[in-house]
């Protein structure tokens, strides 16, 4: 049996995809995962804990990599092209904070204004809690998605059926349990 490697594009992606493990969301489990942990790494050889991780595990490996972007090529190094079976994306474009407008039932709001604001900037003028206003922070995502797991998940499908991502490129939703 293979295990999964997950390696989020920032911090941000890395939060959101530890709230659905931790809320028993996504189809894989916490011990489907290489090292019991989903990481923060663009490329394998730019992170020693990925590196360290999949020299300690023996099998197959599946690479799931999540961000908004991806446009680069994930780079295998030698000493692990026999062990990773497959490279899947699952993208969420034009910005994580996508997920954050369509939560807050402001995706058409944003669409009016999208060619000259990003998600981002967007985030930041429309969007709180209490009286936190959006900041790009790992404990904003934590502070809104964390005690209410249903909403991201709902926000998740929303994405999908509203966006089209390349070919190759999967939807977070497709990890949904």
């Amino acid at each position: 049996m293979s295990k999964v490697l997950i390696m989020c594009e920032g911090q941000n992606e890395l939060e959101i995809i530890n709230i659905l493990l931790e809320n028993n969301k996504l189809i894989y489990t916490i011990d489907d995962l290489v090292g019991l942990s989903a990481y923060h790494a663009r490329q394998i050889d730019k992170s020693t804990m990925v590196q360290n991780n999949l020299n300690m595990y023996n099998g197959e490996v599946e690479v799931i990599r999540i961000g908004d972007g991806l446009t680069d090529k994930l780079r295998i190094p030698k000493k692990y092209a026999n062990k990773i079976i497959s490279v899947k994306k699952y993208c969420t474009k034009p910005e994580l904070e996508i997920l954050l407008i369509l939560s807050e039932g402001l995706y058409d709001n944003f669409q009016k204004v999208k060619s000259s604001k990003k998600p981002k900037d967007f985030a930041k003028e429309n969007i709180s809690i209490g009286r936190t206003k959006y900041k790009n922070q790992t404990k904003f995502y934590a502070d809104y998605y964390g005690s209410n797991v249903d909403l991201l998940v709902e926000a998740i499908r929303k994405y999908k059926s509203l966006n089209k991502n390349k070919k190759d490129e999967l939807y977070l939703c497709d990890l949904l349990a």
